[in-house]
């Protein structure tokens, strides 16, 4: 299923280019032009959504024009939309409803009703799905539940957009059910309820055989954890929510390695580490967002605040500072991206810090701040939310961490 939802027209050409060229490189992509491939329009993470998120977050805060922010959004919405049942927050309906959502600017009122009623259905059937899944007892996808394309992420706009709706109860339910354990057929023993049978490009591989349990933020457990603990946090609860966080958080400390500044978690672990519960990861990874110890930290942190637990919330908050004062993990840092990079360290460290029991973090971010202000050579062609300059340059101009609905909020890193 494609909408096309209608928005306020724009004005014709911008009358600046220097409106849309700075700070943002965007000289090869033309709000009113054609998008440069498919698809491109309602991506997130690499698209027109993303951009348009910039600069409305620009036009709120009186950085940039709202003449600039409709064009990016007319851009989005200028060909059909998908709402097909696979797609979540960062692609399709729910991806292009979230960025123009944030503009809370009464010109979209009609287009948000259009794509709210796809992303309605759309919810309703992927909840379908899962629990059928769930009572035949197999195992999930990394897609339904995750934050880029499954339940978490679209539960995340719902959340935000829509507090009171049982549409957003209906997904935490799902995802205190998706902690419990699950024994599959022709299986000896009851796996998490989140193991998956694929490898971590969510599908089958030899070279994986059990599949593996997931811990990122972006892919993983982490993300449905600090979902939850948003939603508690927020009042918005279902039947055996606070276990379920419970449940995740035991989960991770059976995976922790190291401890205080040290402390770190793998990215994944096999069937076999599973059964021997021990991994094979040498070390800690990059201290990204989507797979590092910062999002894993502060998903933590944000539960002990919904649980309040003082000593998880001091323990997440060690884990963090490490990853932004120990050389060795910031070195694993080559780009200044979102998802993978400086900017993702920096935003995450940042929403730590607001919440941090002590100013030690704020104390420490200076310097991280100081390497993301340094220009940054970025492809042209990358200029998207999550691996291009249109997420570098939100982390730099980053709006009040008071907004009720903070950009950031797709990424579970606002609380």
């Amino acid at each position: 299923m494609k909408t096309t939802p209608a928005l306020p027209p724009t004005s014709g050409p911008c009358s600046q280019a220097s409106e849309l060229d700075e700070p943002l490189d965007v000289r090869l992509v033309d709000p009113t032009g054609t998008d440069p491939e498919p698809e491109w329009g309602q991506s997130l993470s690499r698209g027109a959504p993303g951009i348009a998120l910039l600069h409305i977050t620009r036009a709120r805060t009186g950085q940039g024009t709202w003449h600039t922010a409709h064009q990016w959004a007319a851009a989005a919405t200028r060909a059909p939309i998908s709402a097909h049942r696979r797609s979540g927050l960062f692609h399709g309906v729910t991806a292009v409803a979230y960025a123009i959502a944030y503009a809370d600017h009464p010109g979209y009122t009609t287009a948000l009703h259009t794509l709210d009623t796809n992303i309605e259905e759309l919810t309703a059937h992927r909840l379908c799905a899962a629990h059928a899944r769930i009572d035949r007892a197999e195992l999930p996808a990394l897609a339904e539940y995750d934050l880029i394309s499954g339940l978490t992420g679209i539960g995340c706009y719902l959340l935000r957009r829509h507090p009171d709706d049982a549409a957003v109860r209906a997904v935490l339910d799902y995802l205190v059910r998706l902690t419990l354990p699950l024994r599959p057929p022709h299986h000896d023993a009851a796996l998490p309820g989140w193991w998956t049978g694929n490898d971590h490009t969510d599908r089958p591989s030899s070279s994986l055989p059990g599949g593996h349990a997931n811990f990122g933020m972006a892919h993983g457990i982490t993300g449905p954890l600090a979902l939850l603990a948003t939603a508690l946090r927020r009042g918005v609860t279902v039947d055996g929510h606070a276990e379920a966080i419970d449940r995740i958080c035991r989960w991770l400390d059976t995976w922790r390695q190291g401890h205080g500044t040290t402390t770190w978690w793998p990215a994944q672990i096999t069937a076999q580490e599973y059964r021997t519960g021990r991994t094979r990861q040498p070390g800690p990874g990059r201290p990204s967002w989507c797979y590092g110890t910062p999002g894993l930290a502060r998903a933590q942190q944000l539960a002990a605040l919904a649980l309040d637990d003082p000593h998880r919330q001091r323990a997440a908050e060690q884990a963090i500072l490490g990853c932004i004062t120990n050389p060795r993990p910031l070195a694993e840092l080559t780009g200044s991206t979102l998802c993978h990079g400086w900017a993702g360290l920096l935003l995450t460290a940042a929403r730590a810090a607001a919440d941090a029991s002590t100013g030690v973090l704020t104390e420490r971010l200076l310097a991280l701040k100081t390497r993301l202000a340094a220009p940054t050579p970025q492809p042209a062609a990358q200029v998207g939310l999550l691996d291009g300059a249109a997420g570098i340059e939100l982390t730099r101009t980053a709006a009040d961490a008071e907004q009720p609905w903070p950009w950031d909020a797709c990424l579970l890193t606002a609380g």
